[in-house]
């Protein structure tokens, strides 16, 4: 049998883990309005979300694919529809004095 590669680093396993047990104890507050965290999968998205930031093996998020792709579509369409702008010249003034 084939080992497969882990999805998770074993420090965003042990961040995952520090976090169950805050929100288990109470403690854990979610980033924005600073309320309780309640909800199990919440708990778990906070942690991995850290772990991303501090550069820990953690695969992107479930949506993060079809947003890139959304935001990669749109800046084609833009950059194919340049603006071409007049170019004014200005007049030199002369001055006689």
């Amino acid at each position: 049998m084939a080992r497969t590669a882990r999805k998770y680093s074993k420090g965003a396993s042990k961040d995952v883990e520090r976090v169950m047990k805050k929100r288990k104890a109470g403690t854990l507050k979610s980033g924005g309005s600073g309320r309780k965290v309640k909800n199990r999968k919440q708990a778990i998205a906070i942690s991995l979300s850290e772990a991303r930031r501090e550069g820990k093996k953690v695969p992107p998020k479930k949506g993060a694919k079809a947003a890139a792709k959304k935001t990669a579509k749109k800046a084609s369409k833009s950059s194919s529809k340049k603006k071409t702008s007049k170019r004014t010249t200005k007049k030199k003034s002369s001055r006689k004095g």
